[in-house]
């Protein structure tokens, strides 16, 4: 019988790892306690990661501020945090420039709970996964696909760069960490059923979806069709109140034709100004913002609140939805 050195034995456990991370058939789960009032409170941003530059410092500042004007819970980020080609390593020191020496605000020193864009799976897509950055932050929540539940709300958290056909195409300018997503129809696959197991199954009063790339959007990328064709009736289907997503450099929220769901793009935490838009006419664009800012989310068991500020942290643009009876009130 054939025996195996260290080496053999490390690759087929890393392989027995990585086909088991495959085909699991519940996502991740973590609780996130709300305070005694029944609001939720959390703020939003994506695609902020360039040690400070493109006024990513100037955004980290004014979240500070409203973070603690709101009191907020924890942070969302919706990908693309460290550019332009993710992480090194556990130990690339962009870990400390882009994130632990940016966002220093108190109101800050919360739960970050954050997916993966296309620009990290660019890097080391395993290191932004890694619990060693943990130690260095404890803040740090990265994982693929996952769900909060935040009492009065949960969100789920999925990976969407799998869904993208263009990064798997050959040629590619980009390459591309896919360690832990392959065979990709089976991972993609997987997501889908664990998402919509996890949907079907929760009884929170709201129910939001995250990912790093949007489902719509009148922005630089526009609609991402994958997800439109493979996500968004397993939203629909299943009574999800808001889509959150990056991706796109700018702040905007479309209103959904066929059902009460919200896309809200937060994607402007640093270099944004693209200027080229598509859909503007859009009859289901609520706002559209061509530059750097984040958002806010206030929740109760009856109402939401949507707040979308610039990098000076004024106020662009608010919306509420009551959930008893579905209505939208926009507030100028």
């Amino acid at each position: 019988m054939a025996s195996f050195d260290n080496k053999t034995m490390v690759l087929c456990l890393w392989l027995a790892i990585n086909f088991l991370s495959t085909v699991s058939s519940e996502l991740p789960r973590f609780e996130h306690p709300i305070r005694g009032d029944q609001r939720l409170k959390f703020l939003v941003i994506g695609d902020w990661g360039r040690n400070g530059a493109f006024n990513q410092s100037e955004v980290a500042f004014q979240m500070g501020r409203i973070g603690e004007e709101l009191d907020i819970d924890f942070v969302v980020s919706t990908g693309d945090n460290f550019y332009d080609n993710g992480l090194k390593g556990e130990h690339d020191p962009a870990f400390i420039d882009s994130f632990t020496n940016i966002y220093t605000a108190k109101s800050l020193q919360k739960q970050w709970y954050t997916v993966l864009g296309n620009h990290d799976y660019r890097g080391d897509a395993l290191a932004q996964l890694s619990p060693a950055l943990r130690k260095i932050d404890n803040r740090w929540l990265c994982l693929r696909s996952f769900v909060l539940n935040a009492e009065i709300a949960e969100l789920f958290f999925v990976d969407t760069s799998p869904f993208v056909k263009d990064y798997f195409t050959i040629p590619n300018e980009h390459t591309y960490d896919w360690r832990g997503v392959t065979p990709i129809k089976i991972y993609t696959e997987n997501v889908l059923k664990e998402l919509e197991s996890a949907l079907r199954e929760s009884t929170a009063k709201w129910k939001i979806v995250v990912g790093h790339h949007a489902i719509r959007s009148v922005g630089h990328h526009g609609d991402t069709e994958e997800l439109v064709e493979r996500l968004l009736p397993i939203l629909r289907a299943n009574d999800v109140d808001l889509y959150m997503n990056g991706h796109d450099h700018c702040l905007e929220q479309i209103g959904d034709n066929q059902s009460p769901i919200q896309y809200l793009t937060s994607g402007a935490g640093s270099k944004a100004w693209r200027g080229d838009l598509k859909g503007l006419n859009r009859k289901d664009l609520k706002f559209f913002y061509d530059g750097q800012g984040f958002m806010s989310v206030q929740m109760t068991p009856s109402d939401v609140e949507i707040v979308f500020y610039d990098v000076f942290g004024i106020v662009l643009h608010k919306w509420t939805m009551s959930k008893q009876l579905h209505d939208l009130h926009p507030i100028m």
